[in-house]
């Protein structure tokens, strides 16, 4: 008697669909992604293996390195109303077009009276190297504590909140450079703050 033949059957599917929703779920990731912001000085945090996100609101971050300070608050309004106080308090007027482009300006390190020229570039050009010398933190001249200062005044006005301050110090700095900034923080009252690591992969 002979075999019966099974009839086969073609293997092929349709994908059309699952295309669909991958091309669909990698749009929602672009578009929801948010873009890290160059830095102008790239800094080594020392790791630790203690886990807390720095926060994304009502926080300000010092980043120290090459014995520089630069300064960023987060939130564009806030940023905008630092940078008013800062220039009621150093007698210089900025334009709204200025108060716009420095919204949308994450870490800077320089001078008070160079800003405004900072302020005037296009982003790679702040990114080059020399551009940015660091906030001035001399006992003569310390800006640092006019702008932790004004950020803490703004983001009280606007957010109605207490600003957070963190500290993403390089694992080689020297310790009086981060010690001349803590000491910036007390002199405010500010004696709690993070301090900025790395998360140390945990052990198996």
């Amino acid at each position: 008697m002979p075999r019966i033949k099974v009839k086969r059957t073609s293997t092929v599917t349709d994908m059309t669909a699952m295309c669909d929703v991958a091309s669909l779920l990698l749009t929602f990731f672009i578009l929801t992604a948010t873009a890290r912001q160059p830095e102008p000085l790239a800094v080594s945090t020392p790791s630790s293996t203690y886990e807390f996100k720095v926060p994304a609101e009502n926080n300000a971050i010092l980043t120290i390195g090459q014995g520089k300070v630069f300064f960023e608050v987060a939130g564009n309004n806030v940023r905008r109303r630092t940078l008013e106080l800062m220039g009621e308090q150093y007698s210089v007027k900025f334009t709204p077009e200025e108060l716009q482009r420095f919204s949308v300006i994450s870490t800077f390190g320089v001078p008070f009276a160079s800003l405004k020229g900072f302020i005037a570039m296009n982003g790679s050009d702040r990114m080059k190297p020399g551009v940015q010398t660091g906030i001035p933190t001399d006992s003569t001249d310390n800006q640092l504590n006019s702008w932790v200062l004004n950020a803490r005044k703004a983001t009280k006005e606007i957010n109605n909140q207490d600003m957070r301050v963190s500290i993403k110090g390089d694992a080689k700095e020297e310790y009086p450079v981060v010690k001349k900034i803590i000491d910036v923080l007390q002199k405010q009252s500010v004696n709690k703050f993070l301090l900025v690591t790395n998360a140390e992969a945990k052990k198996k």
